[in-house]
């Protein structure tokens, strides 16, 4: 095929003013015809669920990877009535789509979005929604002005255990928010590192799209994309952001933190990894903050059990006066403050949120969504934000990260566990240091950042709105023209 250009898609969907008209009016017993973009292990389960939907057909599935695409659209018996394709622009082109669902590595998500909302699909978006802090708000912009439904794939904002655990904290049960604490302690090994090479199985020009071609220095194409920075956001963004979306959602909080810094390293790997697997993003969000602590290193080296905190491995511990609530997939528990349950909340792992996402196409009010855009791109922006502290940070010792933790006892006793948990690794922080980012300073009005440490303007300032701002190859940008 060839080079096709956002501008060229445009024209040839003729959108220039008339994007809503590709869209149809669904009568009640209207199949919706869904697109599923991307058929990794995520996307293999969006396609099982929309499958298996009254009222949904799946329509067209793609994947830049022919081997992956083949392997599903294999179990279908009806093969000549899904269109098939390599590349993500013939999928939103095309008139007979309602729906585009989109799984695709992260880098991929904000311009395949905003592409189908201008060409009059709604949209399910994994997360985090985003690659970078601008681009979330680039979505949320788009999906406004296309007046077009799109829902966050923070799937446990619609599980009901979790949300009636929030309103249960927000009216005072447990009495005045204290603090939040997201951890996600998971085992991640080395990603391998070898001579620079590109799979010679798929277009690699198009895998790449909005990210340089550069050769892969990893063992695998698949997945531990994650673990680079011009596809992935690292585990915090990965994993960490479900839990975190649920602690916001605990707290009831519906914007950024006013300030965020974060402190990190890759440690005990040496691979083609980039991200950190030993994070500590603190947000300073009032009355309560929260931090979010990342692990992808096991109890102790040589060993595959994960650390515990109160029983939580994966999820959140919520403080408040009178008690706390600990838990997350499979819903929690409140507890009085000598850890003696108090009450249950059973949780179903967000099973509901595709059903929500049909409903509100269906009925045409984005009211409706439990995890609309705009919450998405907070929970993926603030992620972003302890990313770009990271990546502007400086090795430093234990006193210097003290420091700037300052008098929030959460984050530096957290910070002295972290300290004896990597040691059990056998990582030595006076011979290996961590790196200690500046202090983000946040306008929540316009999701930009104003301040690094205080500064407002300097080489680090510079580099945080560089970072802020994304970067893309020129055919696949989005420009400030949506």
């Amino acid at each position: 095929m060839k080079s096709f250009s956002r501008r060229t898609f445009l024209k040839s969907t003729a959108l220039a003013g008339a994007s809503l008209a590709t869209s149809r009016v669904l009568g009640a017993n209207d199949n919706i015809r869904v697109a599923v973009i991307g058929l990794g292990n995520k996307g293999g389960q969006h396609v099982k669920v929309f499958r298996s939907m009254r009222g949904c057909r799946i329509a067209a599935l793609c994947d830049v990877d022919p081997k992956r695409l083949a392997e599903k659209l294999d179990p279908f018996d009806n093969k000549k009535a899904i269109f098939a394709t390599t590349d993500l622009r013939r999928v939103i082109d095309r008139k007979d789509i309602d729906v585009v669902v989109i799984a695709t590595c992260n880098h991929w998500h904000g311009p395949a979005a905003v592409w189908s909302c201008q060409a009059g699909k709604d949209v399910y978006v994994e997360k985090p929604v985003s690659h970078s802090l601008r681009e979330g708000s680039v979505m949320v912009a788009a999906a406004r002005k296309y007046n077009r439904i799109v829902q966050a794939g923070t799937q446990y904002r619609s599980d009901h255990g979790l949300r009636a655990a929030a309103e249960y904290i927000r009216q005072g049960k447990i009495g005045k928010m204290l603090w939040g604490h997201v951890l996600w302690y998971e085992r991640r090994g080395s990603i391998g590192r070898k001579a620079p090479w590109k799979p010679d199985w798929l277009d690699y020009d198009l895998y790449c799209g909005p990210a340089p071609v550069e050769p892969l220095t990893r063992d695998r194409l698949h997945y531990d994309w994650h673990w680079v920075w011009s596809t992935g956001d690292g585990d915090l963004a990965n994993s960490g952001i479900h839990a975190f979306d649920v602690c916001r959602m605990l707290a009831g909080y519906d914007h950024l933190p006013t300030r965020s810094f974060c402190v990190g390293e890759r440690f005990a790997v040496h691979d083609a990894g980039q991200t950190p697997n030993t994070q500590l993003t603190v947000l300073d969000y009032e009355p309560a903050p929260i931090i979010i602590e990342n692990r992808n290193l096991p109890t102790r080296k040589g060993e595959r059990s994960m650390d515990q905190l109160k029983g939580v491995r994966e999820g959140i511990i919520f403080q408040c006066e009178d008690g706390y609530f600990a838990g997350f997939r499979a819903g929690g528990w409140i507890f009085d403050n000598d850890g003696k349950k108090v009450k249950q909340f059973k949780g179903g792992g967000g099973r509901d949120h595709h059903a929500n996402f049909i409903e509100a196409v269906r009925r045409r009010k984005s009211e409706l969504l439990n995890a609309p855009i705009r919450q998405g791109h907070i929970s993926s922006a603030v992620c972003h934000l302890g990313n770009l502290s990271f990546r502007l940070g400086a090795d430093a010792s234990r006193k210097e990260i003290l420091e700037k933790i300052g008098d929030l006892k959460l984050a530096s006793e957290t910070f002295e566990r972290i300290d004896k948990h990597l040691a059990a690794n056998e990582v030595n922080l006076n011979n290996t240091p961590m790196k200690l980012g500046p202090w983000l300073t946040i306008d929540r009005q316009s999701d930009t950042i104003t301040h690094c440490d205080g500064k407002k303007a300097g080489p680090t300032v510079k580099k945080a709105h560089e970072l802020a701002r994304g970067s893309y190859r020129e055919r696949f940008a989005l420009g400030e023209n949506i």
